[in-house]
Order: structure tokens, then C-alpha cells, then sequence
């Protein structure tokens, strides 16, 4: 196809075909986010991170940085334009998802008003691994918090509204659950008391720690490789990261040992259930990301899994 000077575009409305935006003059350079700009001028409402455009209705969506002279289009290029809806930065997405669980637990474990029955309000419980369990989920979620602040980069992703209310409706009302249970005034204690609850917590500490160092690690590299670059991840001189060496996504590996471990310290089937619906998001997670490592670079390490050593 011959270069044009310049290309003219037309956005329309998928369902009716009604041409909702005629553009002249578009720099045969111009990326498909910079088209978005010049479409929101149009249409104030709706700003680039809520608009999608489309080649063909029932293609895929075109992506920011593809080039409009690249496309498989003629010196008049018809797009299509789906309403994402109202869109929100992933920091305030995890700030949102995270702080629910944070604050939610603490309510029930100090038992404030009309949880409980009234004689148990602000009551404490007499069980070590109450405090312990306490402890260890805010310190999670407090982890989590800064990460989303201090150590993740996110470039200019945003997810639609609906799917944040239904993310942190996940995440607040299995944080309610388990914090019933774990706090409730005829909670028992795990079946071989200070052992369990000492090796599972000491597990839990170890995952911590080595999730947060998978995301230091995975940070740096992006750091390294730029914004839009990907690299191979490798195991560097931090211990904790040498479970590069057998997947592809360590970080989830270390939080499912987290919550396992949790799991065995807290002897709570709510924890237990939460724990097997978050291994199997993270599975899925886990194998697309592997997949695209694999698709993405030849010399891959072909011995690694997504996210269980020789397993899975």
C-alpha cells in the first residue's frame, strides 16, 4: 500500500453505523491513542482511557501504540467506537480493593456494637492465634498498600467501574467472612495449638517476604527494560527470587503459600475456601502470563511452570 500524506478517518457507532466523528488531516504516524485525543476533543465525555476503537466490530480492539499507516486500511480509515464506561487508575483500583479487607477485619476483631451478641462488644478473645491471625492479615494488606504506592508501576491502564465494585465486593466480603469467623467469641483454637499456629505463621512470613521481593524484582526490571519493554524475569542474588528457576510468576506462588499458611494457623474454613478461589484466579493468571512469555521470546526456559514447580 502506497503511503499517504495524510489520512482521513471516520469513527462510527457499531450497531447503527452512524458517523459519530470525521477526521481530516490525520498524520499517516499518528498512533491510535493519539486518535483517541483528537476523538475526545469531539466528545468531551468521553476521554481516551473509556474509548475503544475497532478495525472490524467483531475483531479486537486496536491498541494505543499501533500506527495508523500500519493498519490494514485505506487513506480513509472507518473505525468503530465502543464506550468502556467510566474508567479508574489501577492505584486507586488495588487502594480500593485492598483498604476494604484492611479496615473490615479490624471491626470484627475488636468487636465493635451489633457484630456480636451485646456482652461480647469490645471484648477480647483469650486465644493467641486470634491476635496472631490479626496481625498477619493486616500486615498483608498493609503490604499490599505499599506496594500499590511505593513498588508497582502501572502505565496508563484503567479498569471500568462495574468491575472495581465487583473486585472489591469479592475481596471486602471475604475479608467479613473470615474475620466472623476467626473472631467469633466460640472460635477454638487449631487442633495442635502453638505448633501449628508457630510453623504456619513462620511460613506465612517467609511467602511475605518473598512475594515482596518477586515485586521489587519484576519493578527493577521494568525499570531497566523500560515502560514498554518486556524482559525475561531471572533469579538475582536475593534468595527469595530463585524460584524464578522452576515458573514463571513466583509472586503468585509465595501468595498462595501466604494464604495456605494462613489457612493452617487459623484452622477457618471461610479462610480455606477464599484461599482455593484465590489459587484458582492466580492459576489462570499464571498460565496466560506463561503463555505469552513463551509466545513473546524463543530462548524462554522451556523447564519452567506458571506457577507450581514441576506441577502445574
Amino acid at each position: 500500500m502506497s503511503r499517504a500524506s495524510f489520512f482521513e478517518v471516520e469513527i462510527l457507532d457499531p450497531k447503527s453505523k452512524r458517523q459519530l466523528c470525521f477526521l481530516d488531516k490525520v498524520e499517516p504516524h499518528a498512533t491510535i491513542g493519539e486518535i483517541k485525543c483528537l476523538f475526545h476533543k469531539f466528545y468531551p465525555p468521553w476521554y481516551p482511557a473509556r474509548q475503544s476503537l475497532w478495525i472490524d466490530p467483531k475483531g479486537k480492539p486496536l491498541k494505543d501504540d499501533e500506527i495508523l499507516q500500519n493498519l490494514p486500511v485505506g487513506t480513509t480509515a472507518t473505525m468503530y467506537f465502543k464506550d468502556l464506561g467510566p474508567q479508574l487508575g489501577w492505584t486507586m483500583v488495588f487502594l480500593a480493593e485492598y483498604v476494604g479487607p484492611l479496615f473490615i477485619y479490624l471491626l470484627f476483631y475488636f468487636r465493635v456494637p451489633y457484630i456480636y451478641r451485646h456482652k461480647y462488644a469490645f471484648t477480647s478473645s483469650p486465644y493467641p492465634v486470634v491476635n496472631m491471625a490479626c496481625v498477619c492479615h493486616s500486615f498483608h494488606y498493609g503490604k499490599r498498600l505499599i506496594e500499590t504506592i511505593f513498588v508497582h508501576r502501572f502505565s496508563h491502564g484503567t479498569m471500568p467501574l462495574r468491575t472495581i465494585a465487583r473486585n472489591c465486593m469479592y475481596y471486602w466480603g471475604f475479608a467479613a467472612w473470615l474475620a466472623y469467623y476467626i473472631n467469633h467469641p466460640l472460635y477454638t483454637p487449631p487442633t495442635y495449638g502453638d505448633m501449628q499456629v508457630n510453623y504456619a505463621l513462620a511460613t506465612f512470613l517467609v511467602c511475605e517476604v518473598g512475594n515482596f521481593s518477586i515485586h521489587l524484582a519484576l519493578n527493577n526490571l521494568k525499570s531497566e527494560a523500560g515502560s514498554k519493554s518486556r524482559k525475561i524475569p531471572y533469579p538475582t542474588k536475593n534468595p527469595f527470587t530463585w524460584l524464578f528457576f522452576f515458573v514463571s510468576c513466583p509472586n503468585y506462588t509465595y501468595e498462595i503459600g501466604a494464604w495456605l499458611s494462613f489457612t493452617v494457623m487459623t484452622q477457618c474454613v471461610p479462610v480455606a475456601l477464599f484461599t482455593l478461589v484465590g489459587f484458582i484466579q492466580m492459576t489462570i493468571w499464571a498460565k496466560g502470563k506463561h503463555s505469552t512469555y513463551n509466545r513473546e521470546f524463543k530462548d524462554y526456559p522451556h523447564f519452567r511452570m506458571p506457577i507450581i514447580p514441576f506441577f502445574l
